[in-house]
């Protein structure tokens, strides 16, 4: 099984940028979209094989996830069942036989941490549901997580420690996930790997000279680390500021 993560920075403009012929090439078992920007009837796509699920933001033109799967569920949900969170189209759960598949766009903190307090109660609210369906069976979660957990995760990080990304705040609230029975994929298999990014700037020739930030994941529940064969970072797909994560596992 292979899935696949992306955050596309606005499928529109990213399928104008090759989408498809991407799409095509990563053949995943589940590919999960962030930041679509999106709402519904906007976009027709013909992914043959596929079903689509979209979780739209109320504000146009912000946020929004997708998922599309060879693969039936047994159930949909959208969001999180907290109000004050469900609003922005941020997360998308299917339920299969063995594991649930969550993607998830988290809040970015913004300049100068203006959105950081609804950021920590954000974690903690997701943190509280995925342990909640990690006590049913083992969850892979995916997506744009917008935070580079260690120093390793980012080129410059004496730089950007209070900067949005990579505050203490919210590095400790991945700690924090991961302390509860979560597994960083790409850490598990390449814990020492450096350079490896999966977002640049578009400012200042970021990724023309690899000035990254690792905040693309797929986490996994502890227990279904045995299944997993390898997690990558296509870092050579454009198309977006950020390039495709992936996982394969049996």
């Amino acid at each position: 099984m292979k899935f696949v993560s992306w955050n596309v920075n606005g499928l529109r403009a990213c399928v104008t940028k090759g989408f498809k012929d991407v799409f095509n090439e990563l053949n995943a078992d589940c590919f999960c979209l962030q930041e679509t920007k999106l709402q519904e009837g906007q976009i027709d796509l013909d992914l043959p094989g596929y079903e689509q699920y979209w979780n739209y933001a109320e504000k146009k033109g912000y946020s929004g996830t997708a998922i599309f799967t060879r693969i039936h569920p047994l159930s949909v949900s959208y969001g999180i069942g907290v109000e004050e969170h469900d609003h922005e189209g941020r997360v998308i759960t299917l339920e299969f036989e063995d594991y649930y598949l969550v993607t998830c766009y988290t809040p970015n903190s913004q300049n100068e941490l203006a959105r950081l307090p609804y950021r920590m109660t954000w974690e903690d609210a997701f943190r509280e549901y995925l342990m909640k369906l990690d006590s049913k069976k083992p969850v892979i979660v995916c997506g744009d997580l917008n935070v580079a957990h260690n120093e390793i995760d980012l080129k410059n990080p004496k730089t950007n420690r209070k900067n949005a990304g990579f505050s203490d705040e919210e590095r400790e609230k991945m700690t924090m996930l991961l302390s509860n029975g979560f597994t960083d994929t790409f850490r598990h298999f390449y814990p020492d790997k450096e350079q490896i990014y999966s977002w640049w700037s578009y400012r200042f020739k970021a990724r023309e000279k690899n000035a990254g930030w690792r905040i693309d994941y797929f986490l996994v529940s502890d227990r279904f680390v045995p299944h997993l064969q390898d997690a990558t970072i296509e870092t050579e797909i454009l198309g977006s500021d950020h390039c495709p994560v992936t996982i394969t596992f049996e």
